[in-house]
């Protein structure tokens, strides 16, 4: 009989953490910076997965061992940056990550940052969303603009607490995100031989998904869908689409389904409607809409054209 998973222990509090890995009282109820140079956390203690409700941004001075980009393996043994927001599971038997404790790990608080604009923007930001084997791995002048902000934080929360004290931590977060999201785009750039054969991987599911007609059994192919069968999370595979061809992965899908239909409009005789249910609209009057928009002609006015 097949042993259940254990289900993921629920840190509901940055006390919790700190109480879990035999570590201080957090210097701040909502916010904490865990330097384990100079404190060692307790790895032993950790529940192999397991769920914040806060944000969590952990530095790793080395990140090792294969990890799985599309449908190969890279060896990466450079430092980076890791990225969780509140209520993800973190760490499952199926992880190729390493488990070695991280030098850096910040944490969060959603409350912390009320009443101020990085509440909203934070969300924002879709590397949160990535899967630890899509993490930021830093050059070395990166890592000092990182490891200099760690530090300016790990400063200002050992100093005494004042009024102006969350206004610094959170101009901090901000340059420290501003930061990654500059450095995410360079990744996407500088591992192009990477995303190239991803979107070629990308082009390839499309075109046997529209191809083999099972649009018409299935439906319109999902960004989940796509994510799942290129094994990359959903916001990673839309920003490196974005990155690539200035479109995400919705507006990458709906491309190909106006490809699509022109081709079934300009050499075959389906009625519109046969046409719109064999890419997988539920209503031919939502695959019209859609048609008029990207193109400014009715789908009966574009096969027109062609007589």
């Amino acid at each position: 009989m097949k042993k259940e998973e254990e289900a993921p222990f629920k840190f509901n509090s940055l006390s919790d953490v700190h109480r879990a890995f035999g570590l201080p009282k957090p210097l701040h109820p909502l916010i904490s910076l865990i330097d384990n140079a100079k404190t060692a956390v307790e790895t032993s203690k950790l529940r192999h997965s397991h769920v914040l409700t806060f944000y969590k941004i952990a530095y790793k001075s080395k990140i090792s061992g294969k990890l799985r980009y599309g449908q190969d393996y890279y060896d990466f043994d450079e430092g980076g940056l890791l990225f969780a927001a509140p209520n993800q599971i973190i760490g499952n038997q199926h992880d190729t990550m390493p488990d070695e404790c991280s030098r850096y790990t910040l944490l969060i608080h959603p409350d912390f940052l009320l009443n101020y604009p990085l509440a909203k923007k934070i969300r924002q930001y879709g590397f949160f969303s990535y899967s630890a084997n899509e993490a930021l791995h830093l050059s070395d002048q990166e890592k000092a603009v990182i490891l200099s902000i760690f530090n300016i934080m790990n400063d200002e929360l050992n100093s005494r607490i004042d009024e102006f004290s969350q206004d610094v931590m959170i101009s901090q977060v901000e340059l420290l995100l501003n930061y990654a999201n500059r450095f995410y785009k360079r990744q996407f750039l500088t591992r192009k031989a990477t995303s190239n054969s991803l979107l070629q991987q990308l082009e390839e599911l499309l075109d046997n998904y529209f191809d083999n007609q099972i649009s018409g059994k299935e439906g319109i192919p999902t960004v989940q869908f796509l994510s799942e069968n290129l094994n990359i999370s959903s916001s990673y595979l839309s920003d490196m689409l974005r990155s690539l061809t200035g479109q995400n992965a919705q507006q990458h899908i709906h491309q190909k389904l106006i490809e699509k239909a022109k081709e079934k409009l300009s050499t075959t005789s389906l009625t519109i409607s046969e046409v719109a249910y064999e890419l997988g609209f539920e209503h031919p009057q939502s695959f019209s809409k859609l048609f008029k928009t990207k193109t400014n002609l009715s789908p009966l006015e574009f096969r027109r054209s062609f007589n």
